[in-house]
């Protein structure tokens, strides 16, 4: 078939609804494979097959008119050699040559969507992309089914070598010793599991090559460790009895699950946090839930900090704005309270609304506290951040500071299974009370799963409530000290904060222990801490 001919039926596949859900204007084609492999096996040269052109490195991208293919300086003869005159070269590096995005938004029609196998572009390539496809008024899309592999007719098999397995003089330590050391390191960084993608990375790890790619001694696989099991995705025809006796403990899954099993993982409410390189595919992040509110939020926050200077934010339309950039995100479904949104001594009113005849500007010379949250299908969401967008005063770094130390306090505690929040509230206070200072509200609440934003019977307040409940594994409650100067400023920091067992060398009386997660990952502000207060620690 000629290249022309593989490109009408390509474009007709763009636009045909039983491969994709809608139609999409372009359709990426890069390099590598799944595992983001510089050099890739026959079944996966995909770009070579559908543009001609074979180098290792490029990308190509059909529209419904035009052919574009970029590579580098490397490249830039033999492909001029190699590609039809359908097709147009871009000499990336080149000061003239535009980028991909570039490219896209000038020739794409107005709310173009632009479609690619999320398997095959990693996530730290993925997301620049769609971010200024988005800017633009274009949307990037995942289209599962790759539409190159349903017109390549004769793509050849995936390779199943067989395996060779290293002894430990050879390698340095045994698989079990390395397995050891990560979850050392899960540890250290509180995650629950560990994603491995990179087929150099999972050779290294089991003491183990193959043949899978030519001139790499690598096979093809992907590794999930957690706490408790080591799960290998492997095509069975691999697993020969000596492979299995080597491989003694780990448990093997087919190659092609593990999408699913990463996404059960992810919905498992025991895992807190799957660690994954940003060089994995974004198919394999796309499994994981995204952080949608603390996205919005640092939304608001650039946006913010680029409007203020200009005097047009009031604490009205600084509201309405965080609101908008949560109402982007999916499976939004409304606010979970009406949004504190407050600048100077606004900010010492604890459960201040702004309205019209008390609205403010925000400015460079106050304190600004907000307090906001949203409903998703997925749960509900309540952060409080407090900034300075000038300079705050050495007073206002030493109140924030020793409210960021009481957070911290509670953040980090350890304590008995079942034990009531009120006995824990103190913790977040005591960094505050060396200097004679304190706050008049509880320092955190249940909070609903697509529910109510207070949720009880569980809570942390000094005061004692006759039906509260002792804090159980998976809880989500809120860790919010504050303080507030009348007339002057308020400050407060909130997280949500989901209760998780904590591993202790004893358990006196047999008791489990529990500890707290933040699952809040939106940034605080570092002018505003004093450093030099803090512990190593903290």
């Amino acid at each position: 078939m000629n290249k022309g001919g593989i490109l009408s039926k390509l474009r007709a596949l763009m636009h045909n609804a039983a491969h994709v859900s809608q139609p999409v204007n372009a359709y990426i084609i890069p390099s590598g494979d799944m595992h983001q492999s510089e050099y890739v096996a026959e079944c996966d040269l995909r770009r070579a097959y559908i543009s001609g052109f074979t180098g290792s490195d490029g990308t190509a991208i059909v529209t419904d008119t035009e052919a574009a293919l970029w590579t580098d300086g490397r490249y830039f003869l033999q492909a001029e050699q190699q590609l039809s005159g359908d097709w147009t070269l871009m000499k990336a590096g080149l000061p003239d040559t535009p980028s991909d995005a570039k490219w896209l938004s000038n020739v794409l029609p107005t709310g173009g969507r632009v479609g690619c196998d999320p398997a095959l572009l990693s996530m730290e390539k993925w997301k620049p992309l769609s971010k200024e496809l988005k800017s633009n008024g274009h949307e990037l899309v995942g289209v599962n089914e790759n539409l190159v592999d349903l017109l390549w007719s004769d793509r050849p098999d995936r390779p199943c070598s067989d395996l060779i397995i290293l002894s430990e003089k050879e390698t340095g330590a045994a698989w079990q010793k390395k397995v050891s050391n990560i979850r050392g390191k899960m540890t250290e960084e509180k995650t629950s599991a560990v994603v491995l993608t990179a087929l150099d990375e999972i050779a290294w790890l089991f003491n183990m090559r193959g043949s899978d790619i030519c001139y790499n001694p690598v096979f093809f696989a992907f590794t999930v460790i957690t706490k408790d099991k080591v799960n290998l995705f492997i095509d069975p025809k691999k697993l020969t009895n000596q492979v299995q006796q080597h491989l003694s403990g780990v448990t093997f899954h087919p190659y092609d699950t593990v999408y699913k099993f990463i996404a059960n993982l992810a919905g498992d409410e025991a895992v807190s946090k799957i660690w994954i390189s940003s060089k994995s595919s974004y198919a394999i992040f796309s499994q994981v839930p995204k952080v949608k509110d603390a996205v919005a939020l640092c939304e608001f926050f650039v946006w913010l900090e680029k409007a203020v200077p200009t005097g047009t934010v009031t604490e009205i339309t600084a509201s309405d704005k965080a609101e908008f950039f949560r109402s982007q995100q999916e499976n939004f479904m409304s606010l979970s309270f009406d949004t504190i949104s407050s600048i100077g001594a606004d900010a010492a009113i604890i459960h201040y609304k702004p309205k019209p005849e008390t609205d403010k500007e925000v400015t460079t010379e106050e304190i600004y506290l907000i307090d906001s949250g949203a409903q998703y299908r997925e749960g509900t969401t309540d952060t409080t951040r407090t900034i300075h967008l000038g300079t705050p005063s050495q007073h206002e770094q030493e109140c924030f500071t020793r409210v960021l130390k009481g957070h911290i306090n509670l953040s980090t505690a350890i304590f008995p299974k079942g034990l009531k929040g009120h006995m824990l509230d103190s913790l977040a206070r005591q960094s505050l009370w060396e200097i004679g200072l304190d706050y008049r509200h509880g320092t955190g609440h249940g909070v609903g799963a697509f529910l109510n934003v207070h949720e009880g019977p569980c809570g942390i307040s000094f005061r004692v409530s006759p039906s509260e409940i002792g804090l159980e594994e998976n809880m989500i409650v809120t860790d919010e000290p504050g303080y507030y100067e009348d007339g002057k400023f308020g400050i407060r920091i909130e997280n949500c904060v989901k209760v998780v067992k904590a591993e202790t060398k004893h358990r006196f009386g047999g008791k489990d222990y529990l500890t707290f997660e933040p699952i809040t990952v939106v940034p605080l502000q570092k002018k505003m801490i004093d450093a030099t207060m803090l512990t190593e620690k903290e």
